[in-house]
């Protein structure tokens, strides 16, 4: 091979090996191979060479494109593994480590609210039942005998879903749910009594600020018998209270309401201190939550005889609940992601709520 190739295959290995990125990397494949390359300018000139010396020299600059070519492309390839490596030994996560002790899991206030509604009520034999965020008009309010002239239908305070009418109908559209009761509904037209559940879970309404959200939590109750009383929903009521709260002397009253879902209603308040916020302290009164006797209108479009059955039910804010137990002034940092204020609230997940061990925190 004549010498000026020679040296500048020499020349090509040598900057090739001192290559350390990819980038010096292409400025070699760029200065070899590239249109104003050293070895594509041989090539452009090989038509001045002498006929009877162009063959072999043609011959010679080919093989040593090929040469070139070759080595340039495995340099390439080292050096994206030599990147591969390296960034996977910055990034490299050993997952086998323990916890953090600085930063330990933890359950979310809510989600401990939650576990200690369940576990209360699930003393008292009710099971847990659930259903769909977005529903029908019927199941929001038409079967819960809220008219169409109610507050609750204007579009201040739902949100409607425009274009997506009720399956098979010309109907009105669905809406994000107002409350859990539509999954009552759901459970009675899907199960016959007796009846015994409750019904946590995401509802949705045109709201905000320090102490109202566009999406919160509720937890609904529904018992269906024969024979129940007022009597039954006041004491199953007092015992949550008092058990949620950790007071076994809480002070609870129930106080003349109205619901279109209930006949009679009643809003349930807890003793507390207006001056101090201490819960049973005081002489002041709290409302806490709402009930009543299920309408028998309710009862009958759901498919259910009110002349043999009755029920009552009731439906509070988990949210509030929680914000009442852990002196909570502002409902907007549930759903801001502060690792400050979860580490403050958050309760430990090994910690279940059982009412064996108690359930105040």
């Amino acid at each position: 091979m004549p010498e000026d190739l020679e040296e500048l295959r020499a020349a090509t290995t040598a900057l090739l090996s001192l290559a350390t990125d990819l980038q010096a990397w292409d400025a070699v494949r760029v200065g070899t191979l590239g249109k104003s390359g050293a070895l594509t300018t041989l090539l452009k000139e090989l038509g001045k060479t002498a006929p009877e010396a162009r063959r072999e020299r043609g011959a010679a600059l080919n093989r040593l494109k090929d040469d070139l070519a070759t080595a340039i492309e495995a340099r390439r390839v080292a050096l994206e593994a030599e990147a591969l490596a390296a960034r996977l030994a910055a990034e490299r996560m050993d997952v086998t480590l323990p916890p953090r002790p600085e930063i330990p899991g933890s359950l979310h206030p809510l989600s401990r609210t939650l576990e200690e509604i369940t576990a209360i009520f699930g003393a008292m034999g009710f099971s847990v039942a659930e259903g769909p965020d977005i529903e029908s008009d019927w199941h929001n309010f038409s079967a819960l005998n809220i008219p169409g002239h109610h507050p609750a239908r204007d579009d201040h305070d739902t949100f409607y879903l425009p274009g997506v009418p009720e399956q098979g109908s010309n109907g009105p559209p669905r809406v994000l749910r107002t409350h859990t009761s539509p999954v009552q509904v759901r459970t009675m037209l899907g199960q016959p009594p007796p009846i015994r559940v409750i019904v946590p879970g995401r509802t949705y309404r045109a709201d905000h600020d320090a102490t109202h959200s566009p999406m919160f939590h509720q937890c609904e109750g529904l018992v269906i018998d024969r024979d129940i009383t007022l009597g039954h929903l006041k004491g199953c009521l007092t015992d949550f209270l008092r058990a949620f709260f950790g007071i076994t002397t809480l002070p609870v009253r129930f106080r003349a309401s109205y619901f279109p879902f209930t006949e009679p209603s009643m809003e349930v308040d807890i003793g507390w201190s207006r001056r101090t916020g201490e819960i049973g302290g005081g002489t002041d009164w709290l409302e806490i939550l709402g009930s009543g006797m299920v309408h028998p209108k309710v009862l009958a479009n759901c498919g259910i005889d009110p002349r043999e059955w009755q029920g009552f039910a009731f439906g509070m804010g988990m949210e509030r609940l929680t914000m009442l137990k852990h002196g909570m002034p502002d409902l907007r940092p549930f759903y801001e992601s502060d690792l400050r204020w979860l580490r403050h609230y958050a309760a430990s997940p090994f910690a279940p709520a059982s009412l064996h061990e108690g359930v105040a925190g």
